[in-house]
């Protein structure tokens, strides 16, 4: 019997404790914020960096040996085209000019006396009283003494030229460097660049295109084949956008086999001078028509040794793992190219609370 009340009484304890459990309340699911995958109008964006440079960049040499005796510039200042810039001492190739035209003068003379004494020799052969031998010799006197005038001529054209070498002009417009020599210094042909001359305005911005980004961006129609590239924009090193749009005057036929890169080439206007050469710059080349594209936010995507996934929240409201393929990034979010369908709902803050499978409480981005 005791036996018996002992074990009615361990029976009700059971049930007393198993009471108390089931009376407990459940735990409710963790919350995460979700986000809502949708589609939308992109227009894709190619970055590249650039480098500024000069449209023309002049060098301008002594083309004679002479002492340089004039400057007429101020250094680093604007020149027109034609301006004259530098001046090499003339005297010296004034002199050969008139040497030039005396040695011109007494070959005429000599030529029109040769002819004159052909015109006498005919005369006389013509009526057998001098030799065929001495009318050979007057023609060839002759002939000889009209090549003495094509050879003064042109000595008189190399001196004027020479003479005309003394006087260095811009063949430009642009802002003119420093000049390596002073006035006073023995220059010519051998020397360094009496000065540079920039064109600044349009002026280049140089790229170096990788042909695996010129691909790409000819499939995603930022570049249509054959055909150039729309306008382009640029951002300065402080982060600020150029006010004028610029063209795309060259693209390389080939690639350079030694850096794999296609050599493009930008023209944009710079009547103020803000880009100067040597800078670099971020060259921005967008479509010209917008694509739709499946958008996620960069807060959902997360990275492993496999590649980039989401967590998304199925329909029972379980947490799944989707691998997915990004494409590139747009503002904050994500362009996906597979992987995801629109209206999914991806998590995008309580990542860390939740693991697969495991059932939470879904609250969209957007609720206050």
């Amino acid at each position: 019997m005791a036996r018996l009340i002992l074990l009615m009484t361990c029976l009700l304890g059971g049930l007393v404790n198993m009471s108390a459990v089931l009376a407990q309340p459940q735990t409710p699911p963790p919350s995460v914020m979700v986000s809502e995958v949708h589609k939308r109008d992109i227009t894709p964006t190619l970055e590249l960096l650039g480098r500024v440079e000069a449209r023309d960049e002049v060098a301008l040499r002594a083309r004679i040996e002479g002492v340089l005796e004039q400057r007429n510039f101020e250094e680093g200042g604007l020149v027109e085209q034609d301006q004259l810039l530098f001046v090499i001492e003339k005297r010296p190739f004034e002199v050969q000019v008139q040497q030039a035209k005396a040695e011109l003068a007494s070959a005429q003379a000599s030529l029109k006396n040769a002819q004159a004494n052909l015109r006498r020799l005919q005369e006389l052969h013509d009526r057998k009283l001098v030799s065929a031998a001495d009318l050979d010799t007057a023609q060839a006197e002759a002939s000889i003494a009209e090549a003495n005038v094509f050879k003064a001529q042109a000595a008189l054209e190399g001196a004027e030229l020479s003479l005309s070498y003394t006087e260095i002009r811009s063949p430009i417009r642009g802002r003119i460097s420093g000049a390596t020599y002073s006035v006073g210094n023995l220059v010519g042909p051998g020397s360094e660049p009496l000065a540079t001359v920039f064109s600044f305005d349009p002026i280049h911005v140089s790229l170096a295109v990788s042909d695996k980004v010129l691909l790409n961006a000819r499939q995603q129609g930022i570049i249509a084949s054959g055909d150039p590239p729309v306008a382009p924009s640029l951002v300065l090193s402080d982060g600020s956008l150029y006010p004028k749009r610029g063209r795309f005057d060259y693209l390389a036929p080939e690639v350079d086999r030694s850096t794999d890169t296609v050599q493009v080439w930008a023209l944009f206007p710079n009547s103020k001078e803000i880009l100067l050469p040597g800078q670099f710059v971020n060259v921005l080349i967008r479509r010209k028509q917008p694509i739709t594209a499946l958008i996620v936010p960069q807060t959902a995507v997360q990275q492993d040794k496999q590649g980039f996934f989401v967590l998304v929240v199925n329909r029972a409201n379980q947490v799944e793992v989707r691998r997915i393929v990004t494409d590139r990034q747009v503002g904050n979010d994500w362009v996906v190219e597979s992987g995801l369908a629109a209206g999914d709902r991806v998590i995008v803050q309580g990542v860390q609370k939740v693991r697969p499978n495991m059932s939470v409480n879904p609250v969209t981005a957007d609720e206050p």
